[in-house]
C-alpha cells in the first residue's frame, strides 16, 4: 500500500516510533506535558502508571480519530476528539480505582488532567487527522514512550535520591537513628537529598535531561 511506504515497518514508519524517543521528544525538545512531569514524579509507581495511562489514550484515541477522520465534520473536529479522549480517560480512571486505588488517590486530578495534555491534543490534530491508522497506532506509541521515558527517568533519581527507595524498596541501605546503626551508603553517612522531593528540582532534573540531550544531539541547538 502507498500509505504505508514499502511495508508496515518500513524506514519512514520505524521514525514514527524512534524519533519522539530523541530528536523529537514530546518533553525534552517540544516542552509539551511538563505539569505532568512535575507533579507526579517524587515517586517512581505513579511516573510508570501515568505513563502507561497516557500510552494507552494516546494509541486509541491516535487510532480511532484516525478512522474516523474522513467522517468528522470540521467544524466540531475538537469537541469529537475531546470526546473521544475523555471516554477513555474516564476508563483509566475507573481501572485505577478499581485495581490500583492508592496509585489513584497519589495520581488524584492528574489522571483526569490527562483529557487536556496538550501532547494527546497535539497528535489528534496533528497527525492522527491526516493520516491512517497504522501510521496513528506508531505515532501514538511512539511519542507516548517519548513521555513515559521522560517521566520514569525523572523519578528514578528523584525517589532515589530523595528518599533513598525505588518503588517504595530501600535499594541504599536502611537508615537508622544513628550511623552506626545504619546500613549501605547511610552506614558511611550518606543522607538523602530532601530537595529533590520538591517540584523545582523535577525542573531541574528535566533541564539537566535536556542539556545532555542537547550537547549529544547537535542539531537540536537553536542556531
Amino acid at each position: 500500500m502507498a500509505e504505508e511506504n514499502g511495508g508496515l515497518f518500513s524506514k519512514q514508519n520505524r521514525a514514527l516510533l524512534i524519533d519522539p524517543l530523541d530528536d523529537n521528544n514530546p518533553i525534552t525538545v517540544q516542552v509539551l506535558g511538563i505539569c505532568s512531569a512535575l507533579a507526579i514524579t517524587v515517586q517512581l509507581k505513579p511516573a510508570i502508571v501515568m505513563a502507561l495511562a497516557v500510552l494507552f489514550v494516546l494509541v486509541f484515541s491516535n487510532v480511532i480519530v484516525s478512522l474516523l477522520r474522513n467522517l468528522i465534520p470540521n467544524r466540531i473536529r475538537i469537541i469529537v476528539q475531546l470526546l473521544i479522549v475523555a471516554s477513555l480517560v474516564i476508563i483509566v480512571d475507573q481501572v485505577l480505582k478499581a485495581y490500583a486505588y492508592d496509585v489513584s488517590k497519589e495520581l488524584s486530578v492528574f489522571v483526569g488532567l490527562i483529557i487536556t495534555n496538550c501532547i494527546i491534543m497535539g497528535r489528534l490534530e496533528a497527525f492522527a487527522m491526516a493520516n491512517g491508522p497504522w501510521k496513528a497506532f506508531l505515532d501514538g506509541v511512539g511519542n507516548a514512550a517519548g513521555y513515559g521515558f521522560i517521566l520514569i527517568v525523572v523519578a528514578f533519581f528523584r525517589e532515589l535520591l530523595g528518599s533513598g527507595k525505588l518503588m517504595g524498596y530501600e535499594v541504599l541501605g536502611h537508615k537508622a537513628k544513628t550511623v552506626a546503626e545504619s546500613t549501605g551508603l547511610y552506614h558511611y553517612g550518606y543522607e538523602n537529598n530532601g530537595f529533590m522531593l520538591l517540584s523545582p528540582m523535577a525542573l531541574i532534573t528535566v533541564g539537566i535531561i535536556i542539556w545532555l540531550q542537547r550537547s549529544k544531539n547537535r542539531k537540536l541547538i537553536e542556531n
